[in-house]
């Protein structure tokens, strides 16, 4: 019995894009702007969170046994991203 290939419809292998590079590179600079201001915005909400950890639990390190983090992983967050 010979073994048959099966072929994809050309629209999910050729890359078919209408628009011009100019218009999707925007389009795509954009977004990626929008997702490095988010990233930032929760980056500070992390290491406010973090910072509430330690003074609930007394120490960076326990926040990092609890989170299961290294203990420099979560000073330089908290020291990176909060204000005192």
């Amino acid at each position: 019995m010979p073994l048959s290939t099966i072929t994809p419809p050309c629209d999910s292998v050729c890359d078919v894009n209408t628009e011009p590079w100019r218009v999707r590179f925007t389009r795509e600079d954009e977004l990626v702007e929008q997702l490095q201001s988010q990233l930032l915005e929760a980056a500070v909400r992390r290491a406010s969170a973090l910072a509430a950890g330690v003074a609930e639990l007394g120490s960076v390190y326990a926040v990092a046994k609890a989170t299961g983090k290294s203990w420099t992983a979560i000073d330089n967050a908290i020291k990176k991203h909060t204000t005192k």
